[in-house]
């Protein structure tokens, strides 16, 4: 009986993980979102247990924080992670477009043709989530076609690290082309087999987004200075 109650109250929790995760990786709860325990466990139907074991795992991969007097929290944004995690990104995600467009395949190609239409369409829609999951799935393929899966896990973990800033990212970008215009340079430099070609377009890409997130910080600091 013992066992079995355990079982059940790690499955609550593996519950509420994927609830709250998805709500911050959608931008539902965004940056700052104070993560009250017993509000949260009313609003899913548990105990507090499973949640607390849930924000736990949460605080684990970086998705949330503790601050003073706020208790857990969505981890909140800040220029000097901005300027971290982009830095790397900057290096991995070079690496593995360069990679990846030097080796792709043909069936890979298509794949990112595919996806790349249904990013076009998102875009013109302004749905940012499904633009960022489309983005992201067009970017794996290419990236795995590097045929370095540690390569690709480490840069998949930093884009679940950073979804906070890619969402601001997105939105700041929604009124100009720079969402899919360097997509498709992506998705010629496949075609073409043009490694040189991904890294520049992808380096581009992540320099432009980084500096709208620190422009938009640098606002939102303003903002908060003047109240």
């Amino acid at each position: 009986m013992s066992i079995s109650t355990r079982v059940e109250s790690t499955l609550l929790a593996d519950k509420v993980h994927a609830v709250l995760h998805d709500a911050i990786m959608s931008g539902e709860l965004p940056a700052g979102s104070r993560l009250r325990i017993r509000d949260i466990a009313e609003q899913v139907g548990t105990s507090v247990m499973p949640v607390r074991e849930a924000i736990r795992r949460l605080e684990e991969s970086g998705l949330a924080e503790r601050q003073p007097h706020k208790g857990a929290v969505v981890k909140e944004l800040s220029l000097a992670e901005l300027l971290h995690v982009y830095d790397t990104r900057l290096l991995l995600e070079g690496e593995a477009a360069r990679l990846g467009a030097a080796g792709i395949m043909a069936d890979e190609v298509e794949s990112m043709e595919e996806t790349y239409e249904k990013l076009r369409a998102a875009i013109k829609q302004g749905q940012i989530v499904e633009m960022l999951d489309l983005d992201e799935a067009f970017l794996a393929t290419l990236y795995r076609a590097s045929r370095n899966p540690v390569l690709v896990s480490t840069i998949t973990g930093l884009w679940r690290q950073c979804r906070a800033y890619k969402i601001v990212g997105a939105v700041e970008a929604s009124t100009d082309d720079s969402l899919w215009r360097h997509q498709h340079d992506l998705l010629v430099a496949a075609r073409d087999r043009d490694g040189a070609a991904a890294l520049a377009a992808s380096n581009e890409s992540l320099e432009e987004a980084r500096a709208r997130i620190r422009a938009h910080l640098a606002t939102q600091a303003q903002g908060a200075a003047g109240d």
